[in-house]
């Protein structure tokens, strides 16, 4: 089988010129560590009290290489800390180190929640921090996490017994023990069943640990060493963790980088203690049937088959995967997410927006600059033996394709440089013109190649489509101007 890959549509609309943080950037590794996570089912969920309470080792270690569902939930967004880099405090601070830990998250490749809790500064206890909170309000948002999360096992950073030291560290284990029961109680926060349904993890754990002068640890607690090395990633967690950690900036976080052992310990606080991993028990039934094993097949085909070179391949069949889904019962709505995710990082599709000032009046005019990159990818593949002259077939068509690609070049360096609608409009006239020339040669091979129109007609499919969308971009783009 030999592949061809047709390129057919890139668009960088740059409104003004700004500089911007860089966005996320998924390589080939990056794109297959998630595809692996496709045939991984558990799900784990961390609570403590504050933004750099978690253990991002752990984190890191469970989403990488466990490729478990991972999240982690701060009951306050850190509203009360120190702020080392500026002068913001109070709500001001929370919402820079709101930022700071989704940084974090991205990194460490878990998920992030939140509480109504207010970090009002340092608590003696729990009662007090529970009193001023209200016990009820948070520990509501604690089991609507669990609930929506619907983790199999929840881990705290802090016991409930004190050796925290922190008020809020010790009020965020006993709701999270409170709240491990109360989110399978179908009495309790009945408001709630609108949207989610009751949930009973399988165990609650303690993360304990080594600080100054407290050690919590033993050696009968069960353990796990985080500090592995993921050869596909290219660190070993102690690095991602220490990249991670470093993003707490206004609290002045710096961690040097760390490779080698690290152990991990665990309490068991409600249900039973593990032997050998941290999800054993888990009901697994449903990923064991005649059925589930068609949804597991296709995974591995997609594993075996990507190619880092041409991660593009492997959006046909990741969307194949994603149709059959449906069909499979213990494939959630999260795993159909992170399939879209999937094939949106392999088409290599890119969208930016980025406010020209940092702070703007409510009512004043803003401007923004976007970015948008779109590559619509189409690959064939034709069996070198059946079509002896499959290549002048293809060299036809990419003639034409190439003629449209210059053309796009031209017009993304007009909407990205020029401030003359007239000339902006004179290169998108002639992108339209040169699709409209390649759809009427391409259509006068009627027969496509001995008999088989499949590679034509979904190349002109593709010409009527960047067609309609090249309008429909042009009129947002002198929209976007006169704003």
């Amino acid at each position: 089988m030999k592949s061809f890959y047709f390129f057919l549509f890139f668009l960088n609309f740059l409104f003004i010129d700004l500089h911007a943080q860089s966005p996320v950037v998924h390589s080939s590794a990056d794109i297959l560590q998630e595809i692996k996570k496709l045939g991984v089912f558990g799900s784990v969920l961390y609570v403590a009290a504050h933004p750099d309470d978690e253990n991002t080792r752990l984190l890191a270690y469970l989403a990488n290489e466990k490729k478990y569902r991972t999240g982690y939930l701060s009951l306050t967004r850190g509203d009360g800390g120190q702020n080392l880099l500026g002068d913001e405090q109070g709500i001001d601070l929370g919402l820079i180190r709101t930022q700071e830990l989704l940084s974090a998250r991205r990194i460490d490749g878990a998920e992030q929640f939140f509480t109504r809790a207010y970090d009002f500064g340092y608590s003696k206890n729990p009662e007090e921090a529970l009193r001023i909170w209200g016990h009820d309000k948070i520990l509501s948002d604690v089991v609507w996490v669990i609930r929506k999360f619907r983790p199999d096992v929840i881990i705290t950073r802090f016991p409930a017994t004190g050796e925290g030291g922190h008020g809020h560290h010790t009020a965020s284990a006993i709701l999270a023990g409170e709240a491990f029961d109360a989110a399978a109680d179908s009495t309790k926060f009945r408001e709630q069943f609108q949207y989610v349904s009751v949930w009973q993890a399988k165990r609650l754990l303690w993360n304990t640990f080594n600080f100054g002068n407290t050690n919590t640890t033993r050696e009968d607690q069960f353990k796990i060493d985080c500090g592995v090395y993921n050869p596909i990633l290219g660190k070993s967690y102690g690095e991602i963790a220490a990249e991670s950690r470093s993003r707490h900036k206004s609290q002045g976080f710096g961690v040097p980088a760390q490779r080698g052992k690290s152990v991990d310990y665990f309490s068991v606080i409600k249900g039973d203690k593990p032997a050998n991993d941290i999800l054993e028990g888990i009901d697994s039934s449903a990923l064991t049937t005649i059925k589930a094993k068609e949804y597991f097949n296709l995974i591995n085909d997609i594993d075996k088959g990507f190619n880092y070179s041409s991660p593009q391949n492997s959006v046909q069949p990741l969307e194949k995967l994603l149709r059959a889904s449906y069909e499979f019962p213990f494939v959630t709505e999260n795993k159909r997410n992170l399939i879209q995710n999937i094939i949106a990082e392999c088409a290599g599709l890119f969208m930016e927006a980025v406010a020209a000032n940092q702070m703007n009046v409510t009512g004043d005019s803003m401007k923004i600059k976007f970015t948008f990159l779109l590559f619509f990818v189409l690959t064939t593949s034709i069996n070198a033996q059946e079509f002896k002259y499959a290549s002048d077939y293809l060299t036809f068509i990419g003639n034409e394709t190439d003629i449209i690609s210059r053309s796009t070049w031209k017009y993304t360096s007009a909407v990205a440089h020029s401030k003359s609608a007239r000339k902006i409009d004179v290169t998108r006239k002639a992108l339209v013109k040169s699709i409209q020339n390649a759809s009427k040669k391409i259509s006068t091979v009627k027969d496509g190649f001995k008999g088989d129109t499949d590679y034509k007609d979904q190349i002109l499919n593709y010409l009527s489509i960047s067609e309609s969308l090249i309008n429909q971009d042009y009129e947002k783009i002198i929209d976007m101007q006169e704003v």
